[in-house]
């Protein structure tokens, strides 16, 4: 009995130090220097991030960006678009595990269903109403209509949405916790992959018919990309 009790024990102490492990490795790693802002010239050089500026070169219009202050045409078939405050066009927010977008919604517009790996997701709604919701691990939809000065949280790497539900334009600032929180569109993902999925896993996974596949698969090519480097 003893022996057990030590085992479990053990067993336990292990459990406590992966999840504490694998929590503290679940997000941006944090910096190791006041700022690191990108050097975005290096591109050709592959880390976890972008490599830093020399500190003797850096200025402060490296800590600002003006990328959200006009709003993008929502003319396409999703009536929605973004712009993207990433460290792909906001150098100073390398290393420091956060970013920053604003979306437009024409009335009726979505932002289709999607996940972003790498971050929590923020909204506040600016202007407008907006439907905003995410879907658990256990297929549970928790869901809610945002007024002006709303904020709503979606949970790190769950499947969400937001749609225009109301009679104007709406808009939105997202902030997340990742400098490049990266975007996966469900449909896209499923329907629009280079090399696509084979016709028949996906017939059999949605259970629909193979030229409905096709049909599925033809869409995603005739639709709207996302905005290059959104999230």
């Amino acid at each position: 009995m003893r022996t057990s009790r030590i085992n479990t024990k053990a067993a336990l102490s292990f459990f406590l130090w992966l999840s504490a492990i694998l929590v503290i490795s679940g997000s941006d790693p944090d910096p190791l220097q006041d700022f690191c802002v990108a050097d975005i010239s290096q591109g050709n050089v592959k880390v976890n991030g972008f490599v830093c500026k020399d500190p003797k070169s850096v200025t402060a219009s490296d800590f600002l960006f003006r990328g959200l202050a006009n709003p993008l045409s929502t003319n396409n078939d999703f009536g929605f678009n973004a712009t993207a405050g990433n460290v792909d066009n906001f150098p100073g927010v390398n290393t420091l595990g956060i970013s920053m977008n604003r979306a437009e919604f024409a009335p009726g517009g979505v932002n289709p269903p999607h996940i972003h790996p790498r971050a929590t997701e923020i909204i506040f709604v600016m202007e407008g109403t907006v439907l905003a919701g995410f879907i658990t691990t256990n297929n549970v939809l928790f869901s809610q209509k945002l007024e002006k000065g709303d904020v709503f949280v979606i949970p790190r790497g769950l499947v969400h949405f937001q749609q225009n539900v109301g009679a104007s334009y709406a808009v939105t600032i997202t902030a997340l916790n990742s400098q490049l929180p990266g975007v996966q569109v469900v449909a896209s993902s499923l329907f629009g992959s280079n090399p696509p999925l084979p016709q028949n896993l996906l017939a059999k996974a949605f259970n629909i018919t193979d030229d409905q596949v096709k049909e599925l698969m033809s869409k995603k090519g005739s639709a709207p990309a996302p905005t290059p480097g959104l999230y």
